[in-house]
């Protein structure tokens, strides 16, 4: 049995949580999908972060008295340490507010290996930071509700329910079409080749290094010059700047919007030590893809201008085959510049996940970037 994502939404807005935040997951897509298409547009923000969502549930709630809804990934959990005890928690503002976790990695549930340690530790990080939580029930999730509500208002506190991978049933949606001429894989296609045996890759969590690595399997090229950020969502030009810093290779940080959105603050520092062997590549689609399709917002913003304002000198922007591979040739040729390519969502059904651990990925890696230095 599953719920009806309709009825845990009418639900809680009948209880009077009636403004929700925060960042699609895959296991609460159905609920997001339901929360987008019933709540009013300016009652659903889909945030850059989750720490974001809870910053604004605890404006929301002293503005208002009210309380609000906070949607994640249990990976989202350590984006929301900081606000949820330095401000919300009851020894400092007080502030109640629902939070909505998918539990990716639960014990004994297969899942993919970035997830095994957030699912080990979901709960009792909850625990350990003072949040009263249950594990969604499909038979009694009601009062579980209610008696979380319960206490929320009667402590004036955060409180958290923990869903299951298939709790909620299905609930359509349609992603949005922005007229794109290729898509991510095709486009991915273009930049691997206009890269060379020593050029290193970054690629951003979720579809991106999927396809990658699925590209280079279709080659026979082998996986040691790849760098799959399979975690840590908003990371990935981070961990490429260190790569950047650390040998003389040019490394490609090919990255999402929904990743280059959470973190975006990194952007204007790195952008004033960027050595010229840091080489950065933006997927635009304007969407959460790998976890539901829920837009965001890099299609209605300047994203070009912001990497501009942020220091670096030249950004190209492509749509085409033909102007991803200029813009690629620029890219080699110049320091702090940056390619922005806007594509339509969708991927292959069929398309599968890295078969090599992440671990396997690092020491490869390692051993090709020593065996590089060595030859230089």
């Amino acid at each position: 049995m599953a719920i009806d994502p309709k009825e845990f939404y009418d639900a809680l807005v009948g209880e009077g949580l009636d403004l929700f935040a925060g960042v699609p997951d895959s296991l609460l897509k159905n609920l997001c999908a339901c929360v987008f298409g019933n709540a009013p547009s300016e009652r659903n923000i889909i945030t850059a972060n989750e720490g974001n969502a809870v910053g604004i549930a605890c404006g929301y709630h002293v503005a208002t008295g009210k309380s609000a809804v906070v949607y994640m990934q249990n990976s989202g959990e350590g984006n929301i340490v900081n606000p949820l005890l330095s401000i919300a928690d009851p020894d400092v503002y007080s502030i109640p507010m629902l939070l909505v976790i998918g539990w990716r990695g639960e014990p004994g549930v297969h899942d993919e290996p970035q997830h095994v340690k957030q699912g080990k530790v979901t709960c009792t990080l909850l625990e350990t930071m003072g949040v009263p939580h249950e594990v969604l029930d499909a038979d009694d999730w009601r009062n579980q509700l209610a008696s979380l509500l319960g206490t929320m208002r009667a402590e004036s506190r955060p409180v958290a329910v923990v869903v299951r991978k298939g709790l909620f049933g299905g609930y359509p949606f349609k992603a949005e079409n922005n007229g794109a001429l290729l898509s991510r894989e095709e486009a991915l296609e273009v930049v691997l080749d206009c890269l060379g045996e020593d050029d290193l890759i970054v690629s951003t969590t979720g579809k991106t290094s999927r396809e990658v690595f699925e590209i280079r399997e279709r080659r026979g090229q082998g996986h040691a010059n790849d760098f799959l950020t399979v975690g840590g969502m908003g990371h990935t030009s981070s961990i490429a700047f260190g790569m950047a810093l650390g040998c003389n290779a040019n490394v490609w940080c090919i990255d999402g919007d929904g990743s280059f959105l959470m973190h975006m603050g990194a952007f204007p520092v790195m952008a004033q030590k960027m050595p010229a062997n840091f080489k950065y590549v933006l997927n635009v689609n304007g969407a959460h893809e790998s976890v539901g399709g829920q837009p965001n917002v890099a299609q209605q913003v300047d994203v070009p201008g912001i990497l501009r304002a942020s220091g670096f000198d030249d950004v190209h922007e492509a749509k085409t085959v033909e102007e991803i591979k200029a813009g690629m040739k620029e890219l080699r040729g110049s320091a702090k510049s940056a390619l922005v390519i806007t594509t339509h969502q969708g991927s292959r059904a069929n398309l599968g996940r890295p078969t090599s651990t992440p671990q396997e990925n690092k020491y490869a890696m390692m051993a090709k970037i020593s065996a590089m230095r060595q030859e230089s």
